[in-house]
């Protein structure tokens, strides 16, 4: 399966200005032929924002996604509030839901947490063979996630809105997680400004080795992989490497 990540300037709280970018991006990528799975950034259409009357959201924005998975025949993977919960969303080829799930670990430092409801549910599900784990940005900074559902899994996706000053922290825990899970792990971030704070996309693809499978940047657009995700290669590595079966349960009494 080919992925391809959308990193792109986000304007701030205006769907239908984001919408429009999302088309044109799309009308102008010459590859999308390519592409199987296209993953967007967390809270998507609105950027990180507490604002639940723009951040919700509606029929006709789930139905916009839909209609894009449909034309392209790809599937798709964005993020968006819905209930109070702050969702990734992952729609297949038809534009038919496949999984939702919502974010565990809000982001307190930045009082999501008296905006939003915490998930409680780790999700795994599969997309045409590929059994995938998602999460969204605070998530990565807590490995027992990733290690809870490891055996289960081929790929783990993260969306987010990481902040550049961070950006190196960002990279190191997508590939640190890859590493210790001996899974694929990708990171989808925009780019831009929103208000004070400065967003450079670096959305990332790791390897079960940790190898860099897609590295986008810190550019505007639409990155295709050149090599598919690849399950054997899950399945390779951890028959080579037997690291998972490993653990130990602590603490010891």
């Amino acid at each position: 399966m080919k992925i391809a990540l959308c990193q792109y300037d986000i304007k701030w709280e205006d769907k239908e200005a984001n919408k429009r970018k999302i088309e044109d991006l799309l009308q102008n990528c010459k590859r999308t032929g390519e592409i199987d799975w296209l993953i967007f950034s967390e809270m998507t259409l609105s950027g990180f924002t507490m604002n639940k009357a723009v951040s919700e959201l509606t029929d006709e924005d789930c139905a916009f996604f839909s209609g894009l998975a449909a034309e392209y025949k790809i599937n798709i993977s964005y993020g968006g509030v819905e209930k109070g919960y702050n969702n990734l969303i992952t729609l297949d080829r038809k534009g038919n839901r496949v999984n939702t799930y919502s974010k565990i670990h809000l982001y307190a430092f930045g009082g999501e947490d008296k905006y939003y409801k915490a998930g409680t549910k780790q999700e795994v599900f599969e997309l045409e063979g590929l059994r995938v784990m998602p999460a969204v940005c605070f998530d990565v900074r807590f490995p027992y996630l990733f290690w809870n559902k490891a055996t289960a899994v081929d790929v783990y996706v993260a969306i987010a809105a990481w902040p550049m000053r961070r950006a190196e922290q960002w990279m190191t825990l997508l590939r640190a997680r890859a590493v210790e899970n001996q899974a694929y792990c990708i990171g989808v971030d925009r780019i831009g400004m929103e208000g004070k704070v400065e967003y450079t996309g670096n959305s990332m693809c790791y390897d079960p080795l940790g190898k860099t499978v897609l590295d986008c940047g810190t550019t505007e657009g639409i990155f295709i992989a050149e090599a598919p995700l690849d399950k054997t290669l899950v399945a390779k590595t951890r028959e080579r490497f037997p690291f998972i079966g490993e653990r130990k349960n602590f603490p010891w009494q």
